[in-house]
């Protein structure tokens, strides 16, 4: 295999990492966790146990990323973003005795193909975050985000829809949509948009 990892970053023996990709200096990639090809892992990021990359993701610096998350071909994720895995987190239980790995079931993010996540962001399990859908910065998602949408805030909202080049779309009326810098065309439903194959 022919991936590059800096000296300073900690890549468990049993990851597998895919052709191209690139670890920089202080991340930390864990057991099982699996990297498709072309990916760049920033600086101090974190990748936990058993979490699935797919192809061409960009996990930028300071993300945290914690198991089971499931990021799709082509997701970014920026700048100290991060995916949380627990409902009800506690260090201890009701009795005092401090809590263990064994002692929750961690729930995951689930990055669907293409989608962005703005700097700072925060994913609260669990919660899919749809195709070429994209989160602002410093957003705190806390529901299922639809395909193209655009969300924002606390908690994120859709605040619009984007086309696969990440512009906002212009609405050309009776749920017609179109990505003004390459002319996809898409269609509004019920709250839920569509590529218009049609057009």
């Amino acid at each position: 295999m022919s991936y590059r990892v800096q000296e300073t970053a900690q890549v468990h023996e049993s990851a597998k990492v895919g052709d191209g990709s690139s670890v920089w200096e202080l991340a930390q990639i864990r057991e099982h966790a699996e990297l498709g090809v072309n990916c760049v892992i920033g600086r101090g990021a974190y990748i936990g146990t058993g979490v699935r990359i797919g192809d061409n993701v960009k996990i930028q610096n300071y993300a945290l990323v914690y198991e089971p998350a499931r990021l799709a071909d082509g997701v970014f994720v920026g700048p100290a973003a991060v995916f949380t895995n627990d409902h009800n987190p506690r260090a201890v239980a009701v009795d005092g005795s401090l809590k263990s790995a064994h002692d929750w079931e961690a729930v995951g993010v689930d990055v669907a193909e293409g989608a962005s996540i703005g700097a700072r962001a925060v994913c609260v399990a669990p919660v899919r975050i749809g195709r070429w859908s994209m989160v602002a910065a410093g957003a705190v998602v806390t529901k299922d985000v639809p395909d193209f949408a655009l969300v924002m805030g606390v908690p994120a909202r859709r605040a619009g829809w984007v086309g696969r080049t990440g512009e906002r779309l212009r609405d050309l009326g009776d749920g017609a949509w179109e990505d003004p810098k390459n002319g996809d065309r898409f269609r509004e439903a019920d709250g839920v948009l569509a590529e218009d194959a049609g057009a």
